[in-house]
């Protein structure tokens, strides 16, 4: 064999070689992703188990023996505990320590992800997180492909035979779960809303437009007790709920009309809408304001979907949520130009985006 030969033959075995190996790794990267509700299931287990509570009361990192036992788990799974723990500790909500005093052993201790799941934090999320992974919400996306060749607005409806807001209206312990998840994930305001006192300074009244029960709104009444706070919600949702001396409800359409304050709060409402429905909110708005002699301002707290500047958890966090409004109730969210065009479509002359808020960013826009 001539030498050009043997070195056009080491080239083809480097090309195929290559080429395996490209192929495995895209095996790899397909399985991971059909395989990524695991990692859901697995977390959900672990609070369904209340292991982030039982940890905590231990006072320090468990042991797999201890954990097994205080579970009350039978000692043929032992062996599965640890399986699902191994996991739980790759996937950041438990992390293993050494033990003080016990030099040979180790143990699960919580995280900052798993602090998060305990039931007497005050920021808890596990409502949010049992909620949003009941089989209601998991249902429709076995309709995605389905949903693309029909006439239905939302894959939800394809698998239900109804829109969301109509299902969570019939179904009242859905309506009340799913209301619960919300007031959880709403708590985390608490951790930043003292940030935001230069937007609120100098304002005299708020109105939390879609505002639910009024947890957000309650955060920032108690954080600035000389602002006047309305939480402005459909009837039924605002009915009875207990009043303080600067926090009132109202009962209302945001799509027929807003009452007029200083400042108008839509905190997590736009993203549940299309953007004709968004335009349409907005002027609402746009005209409460216009009331209160074009002094106000209306303030939004959403996502803002930046590719290039995120990191790659955030984003891919973010177009997660965007799909899940895709697919519950035609609603998206959106890049800065997006939501730019929303606000000058309704008449809106300016804004201003700071990200304070984790995932999510303040905006404040100007008539």
């Amino acid at each position: 064999m001539c030498r050009k030969e043997q070195q056009r033959n080491t080239k083809m075995e480097h090309s195929e070689k290559k080429d395996a190996q490209e192929m495995l790794q895209a095996q790899s990267h397909i399985y991971k992703h059909v395989f990524n509700f695991i990692d859901s299931m697995t977390i959900n287990c672990a609070v369904q188990l209340g292991i982030p509570d039982i940890i905590l009361s231990h006072n320090q990192p468990m042991t797999l023996h201890e954990l097994v036992t205080a579970l009350g788990i039978p000692p043929p799974k032992a062996t599965c505990l640890q399986r699902l723990m191994r996991l739980l500790v790759h996937s950041g909500f438990f992390v293993i320590r050494k033990l003080p005093g016990r030099i040979q052993e180790v143990g699960y201790d919580l995280t900052p992800s798993s602090r998060l799941l305990l039931k007497d934090n005050v920021n808890c999320l596990t409502a949010f997180l049992l909620a949003s992974l009941q089989p209601v919400f998991l249902t429709p996306w076995q309709s995605l492909g389905e949903w693309f060749k029909g006439k239905e607005t939302t894959t939800f409806e394809t698998a239900y035979g109804k829109k969301f807001w109509e299902y969570a209206e019939q179904n009242p312990d859905f309506s009340d779960m799913f209301n619960e998840a919300m007031v959880s994930e709403s708590c985390l305001m608490r951790l930043v809303v003292k940030e935001c006192k230069s937007v609120f300074e100098g304002m005299g009244s708020l109105v939390d437009v879609g505002g639910g029960k009024g947890i957000v709104t309650r955060v920032i009444s108690d954080a600035f007790p000389a602002l006047r706070c309305t939480v402005f919600d459909l009837p039924h949702v605002v009915a009875d709920l207990p009043e303080t001396k600067n926090l009132k409800y109202a009962g209302g359409d945001m799509f027929q009309s807003v009452p007029s304050a200083d400042a108008l709060l839509l905190k997590h409402v736009l993203h549940n809408w299309s953007d004709e429905e968004c335009v349409k909110i907005l002027k609402k708005c746009r005209q409460a304001i216009e009331m209160n002699d074009d002094k106000g301002k209306v303030l939004i707290i959403d996502m803002v979907i930046d590719i290039d500047q995120d990191e790659h958890e955030v984003t891919d966090t973010k177009l997660y949520f965007d799909m899940l409004m895709m697919v519950l109730v035609n609603g998206q969210e959106r890049t800065v130009k997006e939501w730019e065009k929303l606000f000058f479509q309704a008449g809106f002359s300016r804004y201003k985006i700071k990200p304070i808020f984790g995932l999510r960013s303040l905006i404040e826009v100007y008539p």
